[in-house]
């Protein structure tokens, strides 16, 4: 099968190097030099990545035949596109490539259905889930442990728990009205507690000048 590991950004320097948005987790495997990458639009290519090296935190890529900044410009915004087995797996035990996450069901513990993820968007800080509802909008679903409790690719399902407003709105609407009232409630348990405070603090005077 075919996935999209990266989009060529901006030419970088004068010698053909084009700076890179990675969309692999596996950038060493999937953009290292000798591999050949199909294209989208399919006309630009294939190419074959002749360097790759990071500078400020961007992957920076040259491709064979690409020897100036012309050649590079030309290449901008076109999708990388590589050939991977579809039985191939991650190394690590709780890593995923994105074409097995992507159409899973969303379900809560109990079996709520939420949605199916229809696409994974890779940030900088965190992996998020695209899910699209029954009724057709989409939740982004950040891809961390809280809040992604279990992914069962044999029942082809991600189990969630998700804080009160990710999913609906109303539950946002009701968590902030119970924190709101416990903070209320709060403030009146201190205010009673400074009354009586004051109000033995107060007597104590009169106490000592009886005793005078």
């Amino acid at each position: 099968m075919q996935l999209v590991v990266a989009r060529i950004g901006r030419a970088h320097g004068i010698k053909g190097e084009v700076t890179v948005e990675v969309r692999t987790d596996e950038p060493e495997l999937r953009l290292g030099p000798g591999a050949v990458l199909h294209t989208d639009p399919a006309s630009a290519g294939p190419l074959t990545i002749e360097t790759g090296r990071v500078h400020s935190g961007r992957l920076l890529l040259r491709f064979e035949g690409v020897a100036d900044r012309t050649g590079a410009e030309a290449l901008r915004n076109i999708l990388l596109i590589a050939d991977v087995d579809p039985e191939e797996l991650p190394d690590g035990d709780d890593e995923y490539y994105d074409h097995q996450l992507v159409d899973l069901d969303v379900v809560l513990a109990d079996g709520t259905e939420i949605g199916v993820i229809s696409e994974i968007s890779h940030l900088p800080s965190q992996d998020l889930f695209i899910v699209e509802r029954p009724d057709g909008s989409e939740l982004m679903i950040p891809f961390v442990s809280e809040i992604v409790t279990e992914i069962d690719l044999e029942n082809q399902r991600a189990v969630i728990a998700p804080p009160p407003g990710l999913i609906d709105d109303a539950e946002a609407v009701v968590a902030s009205a119970r924190e709101a009232e416990a903070e209320a409630a709060s403030g009146e348990d201190a205010r009673d507690d400074t009354g009586a405070a004051a109000g033995s603090a107060g007597t104590a005077p009169d106490a000592d000048r009886g005793a005078s």
